[in-house]
């Protein structure tokens, strides 16, 4: 939605300002900073620490269903088929448990992540208008809307830093 209204915002810009000589645009990877900083490196450590148990489970469970496959493929044919049959069906539950598994590892982190990012935005937005006032600047433009930017106009590597302090 921020996106958007920032795409909507410079277009309108463009096409109100005669004069767009005088306005100033600086640019900024949000994403890049936010997931640069050190809170961000903080956050990241926490997961893998709270999901290492989960994670390892995920592995244990893909590595049976492998070694299920490997021998259905290498012996399968001399098998009888109630055997075969037997084997297949193992095969399959611990497909569904791996994907089960990871379904639900991969909702967990992806919820504990959406959390981080809404706790972190009210910071993001403050040094934004920070840089936005420091710089003397009219616009900031996310850098997903931008095709190219001069390297002064890109100021990432502030927000970053604000970020960080």
């Amino acid at each position: 939605m921020f996106r958007i209204f920032m795409m909507i915002a410079a277009a309108l810009m463009v096409l109100s300002f005669p004069a767009m000589a005088e306005t100033r645009i600086g640019v900024v990877d949000l994403r890049q900073a936010l997931f640069s900083s050190n809170d961000a490196k903080s956050f990241s450590e926490s997961l893998q620490k709270d999901f290492a148990a989960d994670e390892a489970k995920v592995r244990e469970v893909q590595e049976e269903a492998r070694k299920l496959k490997e021998r259905l493929e290498k012996d399968g044919a001399m098998m009888n088929e109630s055997e075969r049959s037997k084997l297949t069906g193992e095969f399959q539950e611990k497909v569904k448990e791996f994907n089960f598994l990871k379904q639900r590892l991969d909702s967990a982190v992806a919820q504990r992540k959406q959390a981080f990012l809404e706790q972190a935005r009210p910071e993001v937005d403050l040094a934004v208008e920070e840089l936005l006032e420091e710089n003397d600047l009219d616009i900031i433009l996310p850098s997903e809307a931008v095709v190219y930017v001069k390297p002064e106009m890109n100021l990432t590597p502030q927000l970053l830093e604000k970020l960080n302090r």
